[in-house]
């Protein structure tokens, strides 16, 4: 890591919690980028946007803020928007790659116009013909809230008359709902760090979840999930993999860093992307750390190099 001045960065928020569904997790993630930066000598404060008003964003006088908000008003665009006017540069992607890469169906859209490999689905309204969809997609398939993460609403449906419930539970966190054929494999994630010609993928990690039941408790609350890192893959499918990831990545105008997850098909070994995250967690149970400690750079060094990519996106007159 190159060496940097701390004072360099300024006052420096961590905004983390919010009012999402995922605001435990965001607070846990906050936690930790707060103490690291610390650590390194950082002037970092903690901002809890569900908790104070955005009007003291300015009264505070940050001259850059670290993003580890997670799900909406965090990770979608709505808080990226509000610093851009507030001319206060922000770590990860800007307003429209926000916007769109918490969007999963808006995302598979774009993939599929750059021929990158995502599994076939169908949007869920309540005039939708919820049968017909079963017979499209095969079972089992997955049905969940397309702007939610850390698996909330998602329900494996393995049967015609599980649909009503499981749109239902969907419905709940979201006006459309995405149906997403199954795919049966290995779980997968990747997470990558820059911008442009210069992002690169860390290694790639394989999740072996408890009966295959990766969700929000074995996610961030238990040790009973087995991660490794790097993933056993064939030094070939693993570099294709990581292109895959980074072109997926670049096509969504993502910067600063994301992670995306991947299946990987048993009977072929044919690699589908899943969704990207733009604003990952940082808790003890991550992943963006894992795979960072693997090429050798610790939680604290990638806290900084996150941080060291602040920017606002919008270019105006004064910028």
């Amino acid at each position: 890591m190159t060496a940097f001045d701390p004072a360099s960065f300024g006052k420096v928020g961590v905004l983390f919690g919010g009012r999402s569904a995922e605001r435990e997790v965001s607070i846990m993630s906050g936690t930790g980028v707060l103490n690291a930066l610390r650590s390194k000598g950082v002037d970092a404060h903690p901002f809890d946007p569900a908790e104070r008003s955005i009007a003291e964003l300015v009264s505070e006088k940050f001259d850059r803020v670290f993003i580890a908000l997670h799900g909406r008003y965090g990770e979608d665009g709505a808080i990226q928007g509000v610093l851009e006017h507030l001319n206060i540069p922000y770590t990860g992607s800007g307003v429209m790659a926000s916007s769109i890469a918490m969007d999963k169906i808006f995302t598979k859209r774009i993939w599929q116009t750059h021929g990158i490999s995502t599994p076939a689905y169908a949007v869920l309204t309540p005039d939708s013909d919820l049968g017909q969809v079963v017979h499209d997609l095969g079972l089992p398939l997955i049905a969940k809230p397309p702007h939610e993460g850390s698996t909330i609403g998602i329900t494996k449906v393995t049967s015609k008359e599980q649909m009503q419930e499981a749109y239902s539970l969907a419905a709940r966190f979201d006006d459309v709902v995405l149906a997403e054929q199954f795919i049966s494999g290995r779980e997968l994630t990747v997470p990558v760090l820059g911008t442009g010609k210069d992002a690169r993928a860390l290694p790639v990690i394989e999740i072996v979840a408890p009966e295959g039941n990766y969700d929000y408790q074995n996610k961030y609350f238990t040790d009973d999930t087995r991660y490794l890192c790097p993933a056993p893959l064939s030094d070939e499918l693993t570099a294709a993999i990581q292109e895959m990831v980074v072109q997926a990545y670049r096509s969504l105008d993502c910067e600063g860093w994301a992670r995306i997850d991947v299946l990987l098909r048993e009977s072929d070994q044919q690699p589908f992307l899943l969704e990207i995250n733009t604003s990952p967690g940082m808790t003890g149970h991550s992943l963006v750390p894992m795979a960072a400690r693997a090429v050798g750079m610790s939680y604290e060094d990638l806290c900084v190099e996150i941080l060291r990519t602040a920017r606002l996106k919008i270019r105006s007159e004064n910028t």
